[in-house]
């Protein structure tokens, strides 16, 4: 394909193709920025959250309006960037992203749980933006580039995964006699610095035109009771369930035990860069073995964190779980997703895709809340004993599903 070859607007597929890929670095940063808020909060929500809360069974439920901000903020998110545009929606999603960081601030300098949590939940809005990047990085681009683009927006995941927990790290002390402020406060200036970056995206010219029939597809009705569809909904659900159910509760687990704030926070770095580091081995081994089979190992690994969990209470347990919870995630997320993608028309792809993401985050929220109260309750032996059977109840289908499909060669 030529340098002279032109679309119907008479701009050239190359330019077409550069101005994508220029976006795709611009989102890399933005990422970098934007996804250090959520290991900041999961960080310190349920900590802050023991300093505040009256009820200490309400203590992860900072973590959960974090979450219910993500699952209520996505389809409103996805309606603002089709009518206004991406670019204007990522920097309203920042802007947003900023005020949450000083909302949650002002929340611990009155000691006021109420404030804190809306502040959390004002992340979680910001968060429905971010998670859709790496879909932003695609547009213009078809084949081979765009898995390349989606490769290098989860590089940024993974530069947000050292930034969030450092942050923690250098910043919980900065404001005197208020624990943890300073470390929101970053969290606020990290969204700032990522408006002028997301102000520099360019919407890339179509060079390929595509047709419908405009057709809608099935009604969602019937995608929501396809047992293929629901298979998948669901690997995704307990995938990302039970990570973020252990997850929260694991920095107030190790404090719970005697280990210091430092090491609760490096756990929930090294467990995000276990999330987003296998990213770029995940697709290759979904084309050699097939999705469903990856995402099965996925769930195995989720499995296998909550046998190391239960081995012990070192910080080597601590993290050895986290970081086999943060691949089991991968697998098991990334798998479930691909597979939602092969159950739907593309006319079918909005709401097939967002009845899943309302869904997988709608239970999410519960799980970071359900979280503190069984650890306030039972303790954290218990809440890993409970990750076995559920791994168990999607593993048998998903199994048997896998185990019906041709081989790959």
């Amino acid at each position: 394909m030529g340098i002279a070859e032109e679309t119907c607007d008479g701009i050239t597929v190359v330019e077409t193709h550069n101005a994508a890929a220029r976006n795709a670095w611009i989102l890399v940063a933005a990422q970098s920025l934007g996804g250090a808020s959520s290991p900041i909060i999961i960080s310190l929500g349920g900590l802050v959250g023991q300093q505040l809360a009256a009820d200490p069974a309400a203590a992860t439920l900072p973590v959960s309006m974090l979450n219910l901000g993500l699952a209520v903020g996505t389809l409103p998110a996805a309606v603002i960037m089709r009518r206004f545009g991406r670019r204007a929606g990522y920097v309203l999603g920042a802007t947003i992203g900023m005020t949450a960081g000083l909302v949650a601030t002002l929340g611990i300098l009155q000691a006021s749980f109420a404030v804190f949590c809306i502040g959390t939940f004002m992340a979680g809005l910001y968060s429905a933006y971010v998670q859709s990047y790496r879909f932003a990085a695609t547009d213009g681009l078809v084949g081979a580039d765009r898995d390349r683009a989606i490769s290098r927006v989860m590089v940024g995941g993974l530069v947000a995964a050292v930034i969030g927990p450092q942050l923690v790290i250098w910043t919980r002390n900065v404001l005197p006699d208020h624990a943890f402020a300073g470390s929101f406060l970053s969290q606020a200036a990290l969204a700032m610095l990522a408006i002028p970056i997301l102000l520099s995206l360019r919407r890339p010219q179509r060079s390929i035109k595509t047709s419908t029939d405009g057709s809608d597809g099935r009604p969602l009705s019937r995608i929501l009771t396809s047992p293929r569809y629901l298979l998948a909904v669901a690997t995704g659900v307990v995938s990302y369930g039970l990570m973020t159910f252990v997850m929260t509760a694991a920095p107030m687990a190790m404090v719970g035990h005697g280990h210091s704030v430092d090491s609760a926070a490096l756990g929930i770095q090294w467990h995000v860069l276990s999330m987003f580091g296998p990213s770029f081995l995940t697709g290759r081994l979904m084309a050699r073995f097939g999705k469903e089979r990856v995402a099965a190992v996925g769930l195995l690994l989720i499995g296998a964190s909550a046998l190391v969990a239960l081995g012990g209470l070192d910080v080597a347990h601590f993290w050895g779980a986290l970081i086999l919870l943060g691949i089991g995630w991968n697998f098991g997320f990334i798998g479930a997703t691909a597979m939602v993608a092969d159950c739907h028309a593309p006319s079918e792809r909005g709401k097939a895709q967002g009845a899943n993401d309302f869904i997988v985050f709608g239970t999410v929220a519960c799980a970071s809340f359900f979280a503190g109260s069984l650890l306030h309750s039972s303790g954290w032996t218990t809440i890993n004993w409970l990750v076995l059977p559920a791994v168990a109840f999607i593993l048998v289908p998903l199994v048997w599903r896998a185990a019906s499909l041709p081989k790959i060669n």
